[in-house]
Formats: C-alpha cells, sequence, structure tokens
C-alpha cells in the first residue's frame, strides 16, 4: 500500500514523530497496535551533542522492526549529510528530514519549519542528504510559512527531483503552529503535482477523518500524531477502518489495562527506574483522558516512586473500574 525505497508497506497508517512522545517504547507498541511505518524522535544533526543521555535514548533503535525510520534536524548541509550517515551505520534504514516541527527552539535556529523560508537551503540540504546515504530519505514539511506564502508544492517538486522517497505534509503552515484547523486543499495540489508517496498529516482523530483526507486529497497514506497519545489503539481503528470501511470495537478497560501495562514495564525497562517512572506519569496522564473519574487517581499515581508502586496502582485502579 505504501512504498518508500524497498520498503513496501502493507498500511496506509503511519505514526508522526512527537518530541517526548515518540520513543522507542512507544514506537514498539504503536506498530503492535496498527502503524505500518513509525518514526522516531527528531534527532539533532549535530553528532557532537549525541553524548547526552536524551540523544543516546532517541539514538536507540534496539529489537524494533523494520523499516526503521529515524527523523534528522538541521539547517547545515554538510552536517544532516553527516547525521545521516552516522544514523545509518547505527541502523536507521530510513533517514526523515525534519522540516515540519513549529517549535520556537527548532525555527530559531533556522531548522524544522523555518526552512521552508529559504528555498536554496531546502534545496542544498535536500540534495547533500540524498547523496550522503544508500537508504531512502523522506521529507515531512508543512504548507508554507504563512498562509500567505504557501509553497509546499514548489518544495514538493525539489524534493522529487532530488530523490526524496516520500513526502508528508502536515496541513498547517509554521505560523499556526498547532492552532486552527488544518487545511487539506494544499496536500491535494501536492498528490496531484509529483509522483513520489504523498502522507497527509494533521487533524486526523478518526477513522472516517482519515478515509476522508485520503479520498480529498489522493494521498498515499495518513500520519497520526496527537491522537495515538494515550489512545493508541486509534492506529488499528483507523487501518481497519481502511481496509473494510467498518469500525471495530473500541478496547476493552481489560484490553486498555493490558496495553498500559505492557507500556509501563517498557518504559521502566528502557529507561531505568528512576527517568521510567517519571515518563509514565505523562503517558498515564493521556491514557486516563479516555477513561472517566480519574482526578483522584492521577494525582496518587504522580506521587509514586518506584516502579512496583506504579504498576500494583494501576492494577488496584483497573480492578475498581471493572467492578464499578
Amino acid at each position: 500500500m505504501l512504498q518508500i525505497g524497498p520498503y513496501s508497506l502493507d498500511t496506509q497508517v503511519a505514526l508522526a514523530p512527537m518530541a517526548g512522545v515518540t520513543d522507542r517504547p512507544f514506537r514498539q507498541l504503536c506498530r503492535e497496535l496498527g502503524a505500518g511505518l513509525v518514526v522516531s524522535e527528531m534527532v539533532t544533526s549535530d553528532p557532537n551533542l549525541w553524548h547526552t543521555r536524551k540523544s543516546s535514548f532517541r539514538l536507540n533503535h534496539q529489537g524494533e522492526a523494520e523499516p526503521r525510520s529515524v527523523q534528522i534536524a538541521g539547517g547545515d548541509p554538510e552536517m544532516m549529510a553527516l547525521a545521516a550517515q552516522l544514523n545509518a551505520e547505527r541502523g536507521a534504514q530510513i533517514i526523515d528530514i525534519n522540516m515540519g516541527c513549529p517549535a520556537k527552539k527548532v525555527c530559531n535556529k533556522a531548522a524544522g519549519s523555518a526552512l521552508l523560508k529559504d528555498e536554496p537551503l531546502v534545496e542544498s540540504i535536500l540534495e547533500a542528504v540524498v547523496n550522503a546515504v544508500d537508504i531512502p530519505v523522506t521529507l515531512k514539511i508543512r504548507t508554507g510559512w504563512s498562509p500567505d506564502n504557501r509553497n509546499a508544492l514548489t518544495i514538493a517538486k525539489m524534493a522529487e527531483q532530488a530523490g526524496i522517497a516520500a513526502l508528508t505534509v502536515h496541513g498547517r503552515t509554521r505560523s499556526d503552529k498547532y492552532l486552527g484547523d488544518a487545511e487539506y486543499e494544499t496536500i491535494k495540489s501536492v498528490k496531484e503535482n509529483i509522483s513520489i508517496p504523498v502522507i497527509a498529516n494533521g487533524d486526523i482523530t478518526t477513522p472516517e477523518k482519515a478515509r476522508f483526507v485520503l479520498d480529498y486529497t489522493g494521498a498515499d497514506a495518513v500520519m497520526i500524531g496527537r491522537a495515538a497519545q494515550g489512545t493508541p489503539w486509534i492506529l488499528r481503528e483507523i487501518d481497519h477502518y481502511l481496509r473494510h470501511g467498518e469500525k471495530i470495537a473500541p478496547p476493552t478497560l481489560s484490553e486498555i489495562h493490558s496495553i498500559f501495562n505492557r507500556h509501563l514495564k517498557a518504559l521502566h525497562e528502557f529507561y531505568g527506574e528512576l527517568m521510567g517512572v517519571r515518563i509514565a506519569r505523562k503517558h498515564l496522564n493521556w491514557y486516563l483522558q479516555s477513561v472517566s473519574d480519574v482526578t483522584g487517581f492521577r494525582r496518587e499515581f504522580n506521587q509514586l516512586e518506584t516502579a512496583e508502586e506504579q504498576l500494583n496502582a494501576l492494577d488496584q485502579y483497573f480492578d475498581r473500574a471493572q467492578a464499578a
């Protein structure tokens, strides 16, 4: 259904890279729950910064299913090319270039969606990275810098010419950040004018919305971002709906318990107990948004200090919830 270089993915559902969310435990969980392609958290293109604890976790892809896609960000063509090479040596099978992140700390360094303002630099980065590695290179962009300057089509044609294997377009401009509604007209125009695979991203929160976006834009796949936080099973719900035109039942409380229990254990194992316990708290807050009357439990969970306490508290909470 989705062809990226030599990788043929039997799905039209991908998981978006999200800093602080799509770490290895979450990516592996989302693969199990229906995502055919998952993309790592953004890694800086400066290898001098890779010795940090944060980067060491982001560069860890042990045990991940193929294809392993690693997103890099930066504004220097030579450094981006080197980052692509080093990540390929570390096991990346797809390099994804970030030109979509609207975060100030990224854009202020002339990276992410800030690059869309400088089309010659975009072209130089794309060509440098594609020529640096013998694995597929993909690109993620926004529709432009601002509503008055939507240059996604220009960038898309540039990407195809440079040898980019697939293009993801988020239906907002840099200045929109995550406000307002995503628009899909630009994605439709991009798809109509290039021949490489196009992945649509932005505000895809239900199976029906995914179907609408694919039909409207003609895109080859959809990429799910914030809608998967706390409800990763939305990936399989969308995948099933796109394949069969019918909805599947939402997960039972027992299954939500099982999913989060697996996720919690994976976080503890991956990060170690101290960091794993802290990171588990934000994921629990997202999970509990789909379950009612949780204020007391959320507060209690956020005060727990050990992995064992978290797992026991989770078991007790779901035992009470299922008995209610």
